[in-house]
């Protein structure tokens, strides 16, 4: 699938939480965490996702879980299926931004 980005969001009642997943296929065995925080971490985070064009998607849950992950660490197994329908969706996004409507 090439390289790809994604930022997860989740707007919780404990506050707005974001966690970005970086994956490039020639290189990374499954998708790795690039960054993470809540606050106003959270906020910058999607901040500059938005100004470098990197899709956003909200999901509270899967925020959630990988919140618990170290950066850089590889997502489990149980959240391949997942990631993978996510990174799938940045990668139509990306390709219809490049080509147009």
């Amino acid at each position: 699938m090439g390289s790809g980005e994604m930022v997860k969001r989740g707007d919780g009642k404990e506050g707005k939480k974001a966690v970005a997943l970086k994956y490039d296929a020639e290189k990374d065995s499954a998708p790795t965490v690039s960054a993470k925080g809540s606050g106003a971490i959270a906020e910058k985070i999607i901040e500059l996702a938005r100004e470098k064009g990197i899709p956003l998607r909200e999901d509270p849950d899967l925020v959630s879980s990988l919140m618990h992950l170290d950066y850089h660490q590889e997502i489990p197994p149980a959240l391949y299926q997942v990631v993978a329908e996510i990174l799938a969706f940045a990668y139509r996004m990306n390709q219809e931004y490049e080509t147009g409507p």
